[in-house]
């Protein structure tokens, strides 16, 4: 382990499970045509999962595909370096794509992944983060569809790691010293 503790819990199962079937309505009342959604691996793994799900059961059938884009490295800062780790196999061409991510932090990794779908001529980009830290973000990047409001934190949990632990924990959670 890396920290000196367990992570503290920030947003905990049921309040996950409640505000991802919210934005799964949220996300079918945009009347997206043609859908393709498009986690960002690897962070957003879990919560691109139960945001599927929640789209089935909110009536959208979406096509999926991957993006790996690192920004991060081993460290708990951005980079500010964008890496594509994983290639689109999907077209997106006069589609509606949705990004979901598991936190818009700086802005670097969705905005280049947004600018990245429109050049291959995505009809309309929307962006699912589960987590936003407004107050942290270097890139002027809207998310369409928000969880929640994430205080200037080290995150943990429901996918999120540091240096590759902590990712199956069922919460989001906060590590003291980091």
């Amino acid at each position: 382990m890396v920290s000196d503790g367990p992570p503290a819990v920030l947003f905990d199962e049921a309040s996950l499970a409640a505000r991802i079937e919210h934005m799964a309505r949220e996300i079918a009342g945009a009347d997206p045509r043609d859908l393709i959604a498009i986690p960002i691996m690897t962070g957003a793994f879990v919560f691109a999962a139960d945001l599927l799900r929640a789209l089935h059961r909110a009536g959208l059938a979406p096509e999926v595909d991957f993006l790996q884009v690192a920004s991060y490295g081993a460290g708990t800062k951005p980079s500010g370096q964008m890496e594509m780790m994983r290639e689109l196999r999907a077209r997106v061409e006069d589609r509606d794509v949705l990004l979901i991510d598991d936190i818009l932090e700086t802005g670097r990794t969705l905005a280049f992944a947004q600018r990245l779908l429109i050049e291959r001529g995505a009809r309309r980009v929307m962006i699912a983060a589960l987590l936003e830290k407004p107050h942290k973000k270097e890139i002027a990047v809207h998310a369409d569809f928000v969880g929640f409001s994430c205080p200037d934190r080290f995150v943990v949990g429901y996918g999120m790691d540091h240096a590759g632990f902590y990712r199956q924990l069922p919460f989001v959670g906060t590590l003291d010293g980091v």
